[in-house]
């Protein structure tokens, strides 16, 4: 068979995303509640004494190989971290594909949560330290401060062994000790909590949405 046939019948009908599996796969539920005909944010703040302890986040974790889907692990993450069982979440959609730091991809789901108050959630305090409502609203009328980070990293290569080796590439191209960036950080002050980073961009998407 001709090469470029081959090609044309072997490439993706719908792109995905290459090396994928290089990266940390997690999926993430943006739940939203009707109360008192006002949607809100249901949000986590996540427990001190783990990663990223004390920022604000929305349910959810790593993609692991059990899971049938995205959606899946948004679900099980959502049960394991404040106790909503799937049969009290309507999936509305999902949003792109956000790469966040520090090799961290993120396929976040929009939902409905069918709960009435936070008495009926079951907090697991090993990863939460409170679950908290904002009002959609708040975030409609008010637009996140920007502010840029400048990050600096160091390079350093390892064999398929885990060893730490050093590379060599053709006229030391790559070879910096460091490479730096600069990113947009969005960040919304609420009365209560400051929420930035990833969830902040989150929350600005489904916004953005609703705007359009």
């Amino acid at each position: 068979m001709n090469k470029l046939k081959i090609l044309k019948q072997n490439t993706p009908k719908v792109p995905g995303i290459l090396g994928k599996d290089e990266y940390f796969n997690s999926a993430v539920l943006i739940p939203l509640v009707l109360i008192d005909k006002e949607y809100y944010f249901l949000f986590e703040k996540r427990a001190a004494n783990i990663k990223q302890g004390g920022e604000i986040c929305f349910p959810g974790g790593r993609v692991e190989k059990t899971d049938n889907s995205v959606v899946d692990t948004a679900l099980r993450e959502t049960f394991e971290e404040v106790g909503i069982d799937k049969s009290k979440i309507n999936i509305i959609g999902k949003l792109d594909v956000l790469f966040g730091p520090r090799g961290v991809l993120v396929e976040p789901v929009i939902a409905e949560i069918k709960i009435n108050s936070l008495d009926e959630l079951t907090i697991n305090s090993t990863e939460v330290d409170k679950a908290f409502f904002v009002p959609l609203s708040f975030f409609e009328n008010n637009e996140p401060e920007h502010f840029k980070i400048h990050s600096e990293v160091s390079h350093k290569s390892y064999n398929s062994k885990g060893e730490e080796e050093e590379l060599i590439l053709p006229n030391n191209i790559g070879n910096d000790t460091y490479y730096k960036s600069i990113r947009d950080v969005l960040v919304y002050k609420t009365e209560g909590e400051t929420i930035w980073g990833i969830t902040a961009r989150l929350v600005y998407e489904v916004v953005k949405l609703l705007k359009k």
